[in-house]
């Protein structure tokens, strides 16, 4: 039996000419729609999660870690003043690699407002990072103020969204530093800086800012005590991704010597990006067991359909098909079915993919609308009822990044065409073992 035989026969299987009532067939529709079924949610689940890991890996790379970062020991001489740390910043800046590198004074404190306190972590750094830095500049959000406020030499800060929420501060209110200073024996004594807000700001990710309060680096020199605080130099390259990235983070060691520690940002969200990649991991290899599940709906499907095609097994093996073009035939079958399932699930699949932010918020609507009606039958006040969040920013970003990957999916697509082909060789093996004699002594 040739290939263009089993081909022919094949096509008979699936697109059968005799319109009649058949259970295989049936059972193959089934299988198919199961197929489709299990794709749509595992195309979802791997676009929006490679969305989201790459918007929070952005946003840790551009706004906490930057490409690479040097923590600078307190006693060196780089950090005595700002135009001494600013002056060492742009030596860095020769170095072959780097494009930008800015001085970091990063310290806890606590916020206080007109009625709340709360802790924040208080970085320091030059006045126009927010317009020269296309991280901050891209990724930063201003929901309130301008960021033109922000200028060097004046007692104005840049503060995160929740921060803001907390206190209650709005633009041009002023609010309270406490940070510690060391007195007379080494005792440490508080002192309170006053701030006016320039500008909210949020990067969509709470987790990562919410406690965020900017100031200007020459004004954090001359008002904040920093026996406590932490330099660092940020700094950036053409590629954070680049494998040359390791060589200049060696070349930045040598022009720094024993003033610092330079890291680069995978060594310093570490513990963040195995999180990310397990969580992936754990998500797909769950999505992956629900195809393979469905996929054995296919095996049934086969046998079904060796059962009642058995006297046509049996004319075909009589004028000479082999046993290996009969399991051929029912083995392209299998595969046709999954990549019936595959056409259907995956077109739908991307289609909610694109549109999983529209999704999400049609989502939280109905969600809020019926949680709504539940406080009001119990007689909640509406002044109490609080909005749902799906998307909750203190864990999520407020919105999905889509991100389709392109690789990954035809790895979908070659995984279950390699699990429907395995799923379908016992029952085509046994098929195309079949003696003549025997199926058409039953049939």
């Amino acid at each position: 039996m040739k290939i263009k035989a089993s081909f022919m026969f094949a096509r008979s299987l699936i697109f059968p000419k005799a319109e009649k009532k058949s259970s295989a067939r049936r059972s193959m529709i089934g299988a198919l729609l199961c197929i489709g079924l299990s794709i749509v949610p595992l195309v979802v689940v791997l676009t929006v999660t490679n969305g989201m890991i790459e918007g929070m890996t952005e946003r840790l790379i551009g706004l906490s870690s930057s490409h690479l970062e040097a923590l600078i020991a307190k006693n060196s001489k780089y950090i005595v003043s700002e135009p001494a740390f600013s002056n060492f910043a742009e030596e860095v800046k020769k170095v072959d690699g780097i494009t930008n590198a800015y001085p970091q004074v990063s310290l806890t404190a606590l916020a206080g407002g007109k009625k709340e306190r709360t802790g924040a972590q208080v970085r320091a750094l030059p006045a126009d990072i927010f317009i020269k830095n296309k991280a901050f500049s891209s990724l930063f959000t201003t929901i309130e103020g301008n960021l033109s406020d922000f200028v060097a030499g004046e007692k104005n800060a840049v503060i995160g969204q929740k921060l803001a929420e907390i206190l209650e501060l709005h633009p041009g209110d002023t609010f309270r530093l406490i940070t510690t200073k060391t007195g007379a024996n080494n005792t440490l004594t508080p002192k309170l800086t006053s701030f006016k807000v320039s500008a909210i700001v949020s990067s969509g990710y709470q987790e990562l800012d919410a406690l965020w309060v900017f100031v200007p680096i020459d004004v954090a020199y001359k008002n904040i005590p920093l026996n406590t605080a932490g330099f660092s130099l940020m700094m950036e390259t053409e590629d954070a991704f680049s494998p040359y990235l390791s060589k200049i983070q060696s070349d930045v060691e040598k022009v720094i010597g024993r003033h610092a520690n330079v890291y680069t940002w995978n060594e310093m969200n570490a513990s963040e990006f195995e999180n990310f990649s397990s969580t992936r991991v754990m998500l797909v290899f769950i999505m992956l067991l629900i195809v393979l599940v469905a996929s054995v709906n296919i095996s049934s499907a086969i046998v079904m359909l060796v059962m009642e095609r058995r006297k046509e097994i049996a004319i075909l093996k009589s004028t000479g098909a082999s046993n290996s073009g009969i399991t051929m035939s029912f083995l392209l079958t299998g595969v046709a079915c999954g990549m019936g399932g595959v056409m259907i699930g995956l077109p739908v699949g991307l289609l909610f993919a694109v549109n999983a932010n529209s999704l999400v918020s049609g989502a939280e609507k109905v969600v809020n609308w019926f949680g709504k009606l539940l406080n009001l039958i119990k007689g909640v006040p509406v002044s109490e009822i609080r909005e749902i969040h799906l998307m909750d920013p203190a864990y999520y970003l407020s919105e999905i990044p889509v991100d389709i990957p392109f690789g990954q999916i035809f790895g979908i697509v070659l995984a279950t065409l390699v699990l429907s082909l395995l799923v379908s060789f016992i029952p085509s093996y046994k098929a195309g073992k079949e003696k003549p004699i025997v199926l058409l002594t039953k049939n």
